[in-house]
């Protein structure tokens, strides 16, 4: 309810920056308690054995799709828990369901707690549906792994619940580390994860004297990038100019942000969420980054006192750019980066998205080290690209020649110079061909874009 209030008085007041006088800026209350827990999960209290629980939590998802083999999933789900438990040296003597599902893609999520004297501990069971009915793919059970079905670079659960709070607290519980904000987003209450993302930030801002500075990493031609040397979170801009050879314009940036937030992010594209009339204290900004905005973003940067303005901005998590982590990295880990890399180029190709500049610095690399792609100026729909093969010479002065000796169209792509461009690292590039040289060929690309065309929808597991 705040969160709509606020969006409306934005809208009619049109206020730069906040007004309190008008806005929720901080709740003013706190939430009630959960007066009745069944509403939200069921408990199962572990009077039976693990044996007996399991099929009563499955029975109660009340799916309309049978189920092709319940005994077997019943077993294999029992024994994983069994293991667990034993590896862990523990016992569980109770667990919480939440008895909605959280759906994505083709995909059911069943989503619980266990309690164990050592503390709580993450449960979901991934449900799938094949020919011959629906069956358990996966049963995770760490906080890294159920983390990542939250991640800001997923597209978001569709879940309903009567009071959304409760469902954050509850997860809060099993994923300590992930921020409220990004919990609403994840559940498809963006809106007011926004909300909670900017309250973070002007909370962190009041315990913090940092300034505000220029992004570590690569300048960008499209963006400019400033954040807090001790806050997980950037601001990103448009520029007013981008330099050549960028033909994109603000209005197509702004189109490609809107088909991420809408798009199946395929766990590979950071969520941005957009804001406009920002207001910070000019003292929070370093002099380098203030005269560099003013300079190259003036449309949308202005100084009015004591105060700056952002007309208009994105904000999202801040990750470690891939060229940074692979100059500070071990081999081992370059090499499971560089695997990575390859293999968010080709989830994100499965979902219809050509990433378009391939450069590492468009890249980063998460607390979980997975990557994540950032630079959305150039995505475009795959199945609209071109991709080609070289055409044979015809001449040595041809091959010689600065300028090429065919024709290109604006759509056309030539896989053969991918690596080019990539900017890969000696140290690493062994890797790369051996793991991903696929990309380097047409036949994956058209291959994609056939599968695509034919309506296949190509699976991505985010466990």
């Amino acid at each position: 309810a705040e969160t709509f209030f606020n969006s409306i008085t934005r809208r009619i007041f049109t206020t730069v920056g906040v007004d309190p006088q008008i806005e929720f800026v901080d709740p003013d209350f706190d939430l009630p308690p959960l007066t009745d827990p069944k509403s939200l999960y069921t408990t199962y209290y572990l009077n039976d054995t693990l044996a007996e629980t399991i099929p009563q939590i499955l029975l109660a998802c009340g799916l309309n799709v049978a189920f092709a083999n319940f005994d077997d999933d019943c077993r294999q789900i029992t024994s994983r828990l069994a293991c667990f438990l034993g590896s862990q040296k523990t016992t569980v003597n109770r667990i919480d369901v939440v008895n909605a599902l959280f759906y994505r893609g083709k995909g059911a999520y069943l989503i619980g707690r266990m309690y164990t004297p050592q503390g709580l501990v993450p449960l979901s069971l991934v449900l799938l549906q094949g020919q011959r009915g629906v069956f358990v793919d996966a049963v995770l059970l760490d906080e890294s792994s159920v983390s990542i079905l939250f991640s800001f670079a997923r597209a978001y659960f569709h879940v309903m619940v009567e009071r959304p709070s409760d469902l954050v607290q509850f997860i809060r519980s099993i994923l300590p580390r992930k921020r409220v904000a990004e919990i609403y987003i994840s559940l498809g209450y963006n809106k007011h994860g926004k909300t909670e993302l900017y309250r973070d930030l002007l909370n962190h801002l009041k315990q913090s004297s940092a300034q505000f500075e220029i992004a570590p990493g690569q300048r960008g031609m499209v963006m400019m990038v400033f954040s807090l040397p001790d806050f997980d979170l950037v601001i990103k801009l448009i520029r007013d100019r981008f330099a050549p050879p960028k033909k994109t314009t603000r209005q197509d940036v702004i189109k490609n942000y809107e088909m991420v937030f809408r798009h199946d992010r395929a766990g590979r594209l950071i969520d941005a969420q957009s804001f406009e009339f920002l207001q910070f204290k000019r003292g929070r900004f370093t002099e380098e980054l203030l005269t560099e905005l003013l300079d190259i973003a003036a449309n949308t940067v202005q100084v009015a006192g004591e105060m700056v303005v952002v007309g208009h901005a994105y904000i999202e998590r801040q990750v470690t750019p891939l060229d940074i982590f692979l100059q500070e990295a071990d081999e081992a880990a370059a090499n499971r980066a560089i695997i990575d890399y390859g293999q968010t180029i080709k989830d994100l190709a499965v979902t219809n998205i050509f990433a378009g500049d391939m450069l590492l610095k468009n890249f980063g690399v998460t607390r979980h080290e997975r990557i994540v792609f950032y630079d959305y100026d150039e995505l475009r729909p795959l199945t609209e690209c071109n991709f080609r093969k070289f055409p044979q010479s015809l001449s040595y002065e041809d091959e010689l020649s600065a300028e090429p000796w065919f024709h290109i169209d604006q759509n056309d792509v030539f896989p053969e110079e991918f690596l080019r461009f990539m900017g890969l690292p000696n140290s690493v590039k062994p890797t790369f061909l051996k793991h991903h040289s696929d990309l380097l060929d047409v036949t994956f690309w058209q291959q994609t874009q056939q599968r695509l065309a034919a309506g296949e929808i190509i699976t991505i597991r985010p466990y």
